[in-house]
């Protein structure tokens, strides 16, 4: 079995973009957490926008590198869908910072924040699963990294559980629970987004074991 070193060539460039799309992932959870925080009213988006524009911009560099790329190591499929995987994570965290911000003065006793630490520590595991892809194909390695990723989606399901219980008590009215329905679904969403991330690197793993 040849190492991806050997097989990839130049394509080693490949290793770096995805990584940096999974940092930018990341570094979109990592805001959320930071915004959650400091609680300010008017919340600013310049990070959240960044990691977006940052996230496009690396996006696009992958499409045009596999154009001018005649080999490489991963299938262009993988490469195409790991790419895309790790995009929407950015632009559904982005997507609820937007929606969250046009009514936080509103929301200021509504837990987030820990739903949105599970999201930062979905990302950071994330981020480990596509550095590892350069070190090699380690299926042992891998499983446990994903078994980490699920472990936290089940906790993340178990959280929703528990917004439905309080949205369902008769204490909210209609257009908060409407509000809070959307804004703690698309969290809930982004986590997905990650355990599909993950779930792409995986199968990359299994596919060349």
């Amino acid at each position: 079995m040849f190492s991806l070193q050997t097989i990839f060539g130049k394509g080693d460039k490949f290793y770096g973009l995805l990584e940096a799309s999974a940092d930018a992932a990341r570094a979109s959870a990592a805001a959320l957490v930071h915004m959650f925080q400091a609680r300010p009213l008017a919340p600013s988006l310049d990070e959240f926008q960044l990691a977006r524009m940052r996230e496009k911009d690396l996006a696009a560099q992958i499409s045009q590198e596999l154009v001018n790329t005649f080999v490489t190591a991963l299938d262009r499929e993988d490469i195409e869908a790991l790419s895309a995987a790790l995009n929407k994570i950015t632009k559904t965290t982005s997507k609820f910072a937007e929606r969250y911000a046009l009514a936080a003065d509103r929301l200021g006793d509504i837990d987030f924040q820990s739903r949105a630490v599970l999201l930062e520590r979905a990302t950071e595991v994330i981020a480990q699963m596509v550095a590892q892809l350069r070190k090699g194909m380690n299926l042992e390695v891998m499983k446990g990294l994903n078994d980490r990723l699920q472990a936290i989606e089940n906790e993340a399901d178990r959280l929703l559980l528990e917004l439905y219980r309080d949205l369902y008590s008769g204490r909210h009215d209609p257009i908060r629970i409407l509000l809070l329905k959307d804004l703690f679904e698309l969290l809930e969403k982004a986590i997905d987004r990650c355990r599909d991330a993950g779930n792409v690197v995986y199968h990359i793993v299994l596919k060349h074991s």
